[in-house]
């Protein structure tokens, strides 16, 4: 027989907010649910390294799911399944639900651009017979991080005669990979009395891209010649098209199990991919929900979500409006009455560098879902600062579907901060929550996240979806 509980710890256990390990919570057989998710998520990283190459990704599979373009002025009904894509760059998916539009929606809003290299419109040049790539660093990176590893290079480039040539070179069967260089050991003693964030300045952030010279020519920039001669013949371009080219050079990492239990991913792109995919793979398990459910996928969030594919672009706007349009309902009393779920990392509590967490407001990983009441810095500048009201209602619809979910902020109050895209979207008078997957190594090329933590992160967003 088991003992009884004393009254102190019957009293614990109704008064105390207690957390738990997600691991311990997976309900019988959960656990290969939560494996088959994870694979489909590594298969969405290692296709979608870029924000074009995700929306194209993420096309292919809302097709397969019978998801249709919206197209405007048709009258959606209960059910219908639907989807714009916004110059290539962001996305937006919506499953109509059964109550009109008029008594709100439910968004799960998550950006899929994440830090990198990106090439500049002049970027070719030799130095001393190698051949190097400039490059314009996107987003908060860490210079240092992106040194002597193997980078792929992936973008477009578009021909004046309207054409879009789709660059991907380094993730391919044969594929070269590039890298940049660093000092070595022996000839660092200047370098390593910098500080990090001075030792690797952004202009030395070249990529090495060749070494052999044209060999029919005795001018001058024969290596420089080479590689063009190469992107020539593959490509048909000549160099004044890298002005109207988007390049980037992204780590050459394909995601892959951590650890000996292979409980975690580590993969580039995690911020803000692993939300997206979550935000996606609960949409295309809807049929018909109650309310109206939409998926917003967005560009820029790491430069601010400035720009017209950003979530400050006018275009969430336009496609909320089309759909209310089909319902002959208003956009304004559609917004005032949704939710959304503003789908974001955080920073993964990690012992390593216990003195910048605070440790009782911080998100552990292996323990679900992170819920963010704000964001922003300091004096939660730049944060949307959800209602007491909104977390008690996500409280209870992720408890009511089983999620394992825990509370957390972004370190110590003044450490430092982040934001998301909640406040853009709070700002069109839409109720927001931020919440997302907790991220060790946030930013850097390599990023670990834990299989539960993005497994729970899917559940939750369904449940909202559901609500």
């Amino acid at each position: 027989m088991s003992e009884e509980k004393t009254l102190g710890q019957q009293r614990r256990e109704a008064l105390c907010y207690q957390q738990k390990n997600a691991w311990d919570c997976l309900a019988q057989g959960e656990e290969e649910a939560l494996n088959a998710y994870c694979e489909d998520y590594k298969r969405f990283l290692d296709e979608g390294k870029t924000e074009r190459e995700c929306v194209d990704y993420i096309l292919r599979l809302a097709q397969a799911n019978g998801f249709k373009p919206l197209v405007r002025g048709t009258v959606l009904l209960p059910g219908d399944k639907i989807y714009s894509v916004n110059r290539g760059k962001s996305i937006m998916l919506a499953v109509v639900g059964e109550e009109k539009l008029e008594r709100g929606a439910n968004i799960a809003a998550a950006h899929i651009d994440s830090p990198r290299l990106d090439l500049k419109q002049n970027p070719l040049y030799e130095a001393d017979e190698l051949a190097f790539l400039k490059t314009h660093y996107y987003g908060g990176l860490r210079k240092y991080q992106w040194v002597t590893i193997p980078l792929e290079l992936h973008g477009v480039v578009a021909m004046k005669d309207g054409s879009v040539i789709k660059v991907r070179v380094g993730d391919g069967q044969g594929d070269p990979v590039f890298t940049i260089d660093d000092l070595l050991p022996h000839l660092a003693r200047d370098q390593v009395k910098k500080t990090l964030g001075e030792a690797i300045p952004a202009e030395n952030l070249n990529v090495l891209v060749g070494s052999r010279p044209f060999r029919e020519d005795e001018g001058s920039e024969r290596v420089k010649l080479a590689i063009l001669e190469l992107l020539n013949q593959k490509y048909g371009i000549v160099e004044a098209d890298f002005i109207s080219a988007e390049l980037s050079a992204v780590p050459a990492f394909r995601a892959s199990d951590v650890g000996f239990d292979r409980s975690l991913i580590g993969a580039y792109g995690q911020d803000d991919r692993v939300c997206a995919y979550a935000c996606l793979a609960a949409l295309f398990q809807l049929t018909t929900p109650r309310r109206t459910a939409v998926c917003m996928l967005a560009d820029k969030e790491e430069i601010g979500s400035e720009g017209v594919t950003g979530m400050q672009s006018a275009a969430f706007d336009t496609f909320m409006e089309d759909l209310c349009r089909s319902q002959n309902s208003n956009l304004g009393v559609c917004l005032e009455q949704s939710f959304c779920l503003s789908a974001d990392v955080t920073a993964g509590y990690d012992p390593n560098f216990a003195e910048v967490y605070e440790k009782r407001n911080s998100a552990r990983v292996g323990y679900g879902l992170s819920l963010c009441k704000y964001t922003g810095g300091g004096g939660k500048s730049g944060a949307s600062d959800a209602s007491a009201e909104m977390v008690a209602y996500a409280r209870r619809v992720l408890d009511e579907a089983n999620v394992v979910w825990q509370m957390a902020e972004l370190g110590k109050t003044d450490q430092g901060g982040g934001g998301t895209v909640a406040v853009y979207l709070a700002k069109r008078n839409i109720d927001t929550l931020d919440a997302g997957v907790p991220v060790l190594s946030m930013h850097a090329p390599f990023e670990t996240t834990s299989k539960v933590d993005c497994y729970m992160t899917y559940k939750g967003v369904r449940a909202v979806y559901e609500a």
